[in-house]
């Protein structure tokens, strides 16, 4: 077994879906470069104690801060709610801590604007969770576009309505579908992985136009449908549509 020094010290924020799912796989091995997890998150009780009993070896915290303070970290994985990933990811960098957050990176412009001059000021790294920029499909499709192998693209249509969601999804935590909570709906939530490879592959549009219905097919305050409408300096033209109601 490789020593304990060389090693990456990583502990994780918020252990919902996600973050439970990061911390198994890091856990398991799964995640290469002698990453080892050694602290785990949670304002939750109850979770707490499941995890204190899950991962014996790995310090259990209530508190963000004294995580950060307490435990010796490398870097810090950050799957909490929305709102809170500015303030988040500023603490851990000026501790000089490396941070990988979930996106989105806020819900608020003048926060991330804020985040981005301290992550320019800090040495460590700081990325955001896009993991479809891995997939093969998108990697190709992405190169064909940048190449021009297939010539230049005048038109792209995108409709991405498998991100289903029930009801109880929406339930399963008061800060989903709320603006307060979750800034926003499926354009901020499911998504946004698909509007960054869109503007990866594709570059940033000088015109949009959007369409979005709050609260079409579900009971929440935010919206769960939406069609884009965008334009290029070069004359291309693009469509975007997205839905949590369709299967």
């Amino acid at each position: 077994m490789e020593n304990i020094e060389k090693q990456i010290r990583v502990g994780i924020v918020g252990i919902g879906n996600i973050g439970s799912a990061h911390a198994e796989s890091i856990a398991r091995g799964e995640v290469h470069h002698n990453m080892h997890l050694v602290a785990l998150c949670d304002i939750d009780e109850w979770k707490r104690e499941i995890l204190r009993k899950k991962y014996s070896s790995v310090q259990v915290y209530a508190s963000y801060a004294e995580m950060l303070e307490g435990a010796n970290l490398d870097a810090v994985i950050i799957s909490t709610p929305h709102k809170f990933h500015p303030s988040m990811i500023k603490m851990a960098l000026e501790k000089d801590i490396h941070v990988l957050s979930e996106k989105p990176i806020g819900v608020d412009c003048k926060e991330v604007e804020e985040l981005y001059a301290v992550a320019k000021q800090s040495k460590k790294v700081f990325a955001v969770m896009f993991n479809q920029r891995t997939n093969s499909l998108f990697v190709r499709a992405r190169e064909l576009v940048k190449t021009g192998r297939l010539g230049s693209l005048k038109r792209f249509t995108w409709i991405i309505t498998n991100w289903y969601r029930p009801q109880w999804y929406y339930d399963s935590a008061d800060w989903r579908a709320t603006w307060n909570g979750e800034g926003g709906g499926v354009l901020l939530n499911q998504a946004p992985h698909n509007l960054d490879i869109w503007q990866w592959s594709v570059g940033m549009p000088k015109r949009i136009r959007a369409f979005c219905y709050r609260g079409k097919y579900h009971d929440i305050g935010v919206e769960d449908e939406a069609t884009i409408y965008a334009e290029y300096e070069n004359g291309l033209t693009g469509t975007f549509i997205t839905s949590t109601s369709e299967y």
